[in-house]
């Protein structure tokens, strides 16, 4: 074997052990409680053995706005946030990836330059329908789309008719739509997003908006026989017509977010504008019905929907939330974020690492990910999970330094993280680009 890592407490599919884990061409091996070998890392009494989290919904913005952020920047700080893969969204690059061209255009532009793996997803807009099929051979992980304007007016949405199009060819593909599902009529009719109170931006952007939008989703995945999955869901008010639906037979799938998680609109300070995302941020008792939501299996997955932008592109110098760039930077922060408030409720660390490793792994296909298991990848993170640490966005490692988690407190520190064996440092990148 290449190298040992010896753990006191190691999280693996059936639950936390001590013991050993061998890795040899960067495949795991052998988890055993004692191995011999040349090549040793022994963990300390205050260090467990994460498999590395999988992240399947991070904007890079590479090409086109790399200002905002690049897979160098994007991909250092999924690394010392424990996350050992990424899927990269097709919307805020220029061109999006929405066609076999643009595909190999992002392909280029990432490659040498990944500190973790990274796949991608294609795009699923109204003018490239047909182009579905081709890019799905090409090896993207699904298709994304919008129920309403996406923020660039480069990647279109789709309508109820065109979704259900769309969702009628990948049926035939076996491939998964991931949907931004906000209802585009409520939001139009909702109060406008204006000024400085963030109730105001949270009155723009009602629960009603997710709960109609989902409605649909289900009816034309029920209709079509075919995989859904809801990005970022913040509204609570969801929650039970997506368990009555999958109890239906409904192939649906849904995820949340940190910021979702640990962060509340009791607590947005008017004029802060790093809060902004769409949908919002809402109240602490929608909060800890998320949470029971996971508790439930209703929610599989929390990935970040890391969608950083340049300070200017916030607003810092109105505090105006109709006119700031809407999307929270947190790709590096995720397992901190979420470990602190899930330690705060008595969720366990096994919890955790099934939602933010295990299945988003599933969620993509990505079968050799996701666990410390024989046979899989040798992606693993150690992580201090009694340590604390105050969040200065100086330090993080994704291009601007904006963060809704500035100042805060979090416990549990990324101290080091391997890809298929190897550690990652920060020098020179040694992450795949990976194919469905």
């Amino acid at each position: 074997m290449d190298l040992i890592i010896r753990a006191p407490r190691i999280i693996t599919p059936d639950g936390e052990r001590s013991g050993a884990v061998g890795i040899e061409n960067g495949v795991i091996v052998a988890v055993e409680q004692e191995l011999d070998g040349p090549v040793f890392v022994d963990l300390t009494e205050d260090e467990i053995l994460l498999p590395g989290l999988v992240d399947t919904h991070v904007h890079v913005n590479d090409p086109g706005r790399t200002e905002w952020e690049g897979f160098d920047t994007a991909t250092r700080a999924a690394a010392a946030g424990g996350v050992t893969t990424i899927v990269d969204m097709p919307l805020n690059s220029v061109p999006p990836t929405v066609d076999v061209p643009s595909l190999d255009v992002k392909r280029a532009t990432a490659f040498g330059h990944t500190h973790v793996d990274v796949g991608f997803w294609g795009g699923a807009v109204p003018h490239n329908l047909s182009e579905l099929p081709a890019l799905h051979a090409a090896g993207v992980f699904g298709f994304k789309c919008f129920l309403l304007h996406s923020g660039v007016d480069e990647f279109g949405h789709l309508s109820t008719n065109e979704l259900a199009t769309a969702l009628a060819s990948l049926r035939d593909l076996d491939a998964l739509m991931i949907i931004h599902a906000e209802d585009p009529d409520l939001i139009e009719h909702a109060p406008a997003p204006h000024g400085r109170a963030y109730r105001d931006f949270l009155a723009s952007r009602p629960k009603d908006a997710e709960h109609r939008a989902i409605s649909t989703v289900i009816d034309l995945a029920r209709r079509h026989d075919a995989r859904v999955h809801v990005l970022h869901l913040s509204s609570a008010d969801a929650l039970p017509m997506i368990a009555a639906a999958r109890r239906d037979g409904v192939l649906i799938t849904v995820e949340t977010c940190p910021h979702y998680l640990t962060l509340t609109a009791e607590d947005v300070p008017d004029g802060a504008t790093q809060f902004k995302c769409c949908p919002p941020i809402r109240e602490a008792a929608n909060q800890d019905l998320l949470w029971q939501g996971l508790a439930d299996g209703v929610v599989d997955c929390v990935v970040s929907d890391h969608s950083p932008c340049t300070p200017d592109l916030k607003r810092f110098d109105t505090g105006d939330f109709g006119e700031a760039w809407g999307g929270i930077a947190g790709l590096q922060l995720g397992l901190p974020a979420v470990w602190t408030a899930a330690r705060k409720r008595g969720v366990p660390l096994t919890d955790v690492v099934r939602w933010m490793s295990t299945a988003p792994a599933e969620l993509a296909g990505l079968t050799s990910k996701g666990a410390i298991a024989l046979g899989r990848d040798a992606d693993l993170c150690v992580l201090a999970p009694d340590e604390e640490f105050i969040v200065d966005a100086e330090k993080l490692f994704h291009r601007n330094a904006v963060s809704a988690y500035h100042g805060r407190t979090l416990t549990g520190v990324v101290r080091r993280t391997w890809l298929r064996g190897r550690e990652v440092t920060g020098g020179a990148p040694h992450g795949k680009l990976l194919e469905r």
